[in-house]
């Protein structure tokens, strides 16, 4: 049996906010495959952008576990975790997160330089990644000199230029007008059915989240419903 991409067992997510407990997840379990394409959607609070983190590395759960690829990563070493995260989990925000002084190839192949390639190798994939985005012509532009959906496109490719196993966008059209972000929408489907790659997107916009095969929705810090990897709602790329 193929190991999924990502799976959550029985994670909760607790903090402390002047002196009170906030349980952000209350034991949440979740299973994405390769391949998938889901999207988690929730209200504002509801736990959804926690999950989010957990599953992408960038935080630890207070109970439960996390596997990546059949790997539980638990008790990893903060560096540890760092360096799985970039082997296996591409992130595309809905901010971009660029560096502002440098070049759409460069940004892309920053993700490369924590794996010890060299310059042409990095800037051979970093090229390759763009061309896949519909960048390829955009190679030398700086993210002042790009659109608000040319940047985004430049936030994807750094997120597949490692070829991960799974990509995780929070909220990728929150800053764009409608049109753009039915493009990004259309290249995110695109790389998923071309490259295999599991997609898992959260959102608020049920629009946006119909795209998906898959809805999660989160409220409260649990999964409220999961129409399950074999539904096929939305789609239409």
């Amino acid at each position: 049996m193929t190991a999924p991409a990502i799976e959550a067992a029985s994670v909760t997510r607790s903090y402390g906010l002047g002196g009170v407990q906030v349980d952000a997840l209350r034991g949440v379990s979740l299973r994405i495959d390769p391949g998938e394409y889901a999207a988690i959607v929730g209200p504002s609070g509801s736990g959804k952008s926690t999950l989010m983190h957990l599953l992408g590395l960038l935080d630890r759960p207070t109970s439960g576990a996390v596997m990546v690829g059949g790997q539980d990563a638990t008790g990893l070493s903060d560096a540890q975790l760092a360096e799985l995260r970039n082997q296996t989990i591409g992130f595309v925000f809905q901010a971009f997160q660029l560096l502002s002084r440098t070049s759409a190839v460069d940004n892309v192949a920053l993700p490369m330089l924590y794996r010890g390639l060299r310059r042409s190798e990095r800037r051979r994939r970093a090229t390759e990644a763009l061309d896949a985005v519909g960048l390829g012509a955009r190679l030398s532009h700086r993210p002042t000199e790009l659109s608000g959906g040319e940047q985004q496109r430049v936030a994807i490719a750094r997120a597949l230029v490692g070829q991960p196993q799974l990509l995780l966008a929070d909220e990728p059209t929150g800053n764009l007008d409608t049109k753009t972000g039915h493009e990004v929408m259309e290249i995110l489907g695109r790389l998923n059915a071309e490259r295999g790659v599991a997609v898992v997107i959260v959102t608020h916009d049920r629009g946006i989240a119909d795209r998906a095969r898959r809805q999660i929705q989160v409220r409260d810090g649990l999964i409220e419903s999961d129409s399950g990897s074999a539904a096929q709602v939305g789609g239409d790329w």
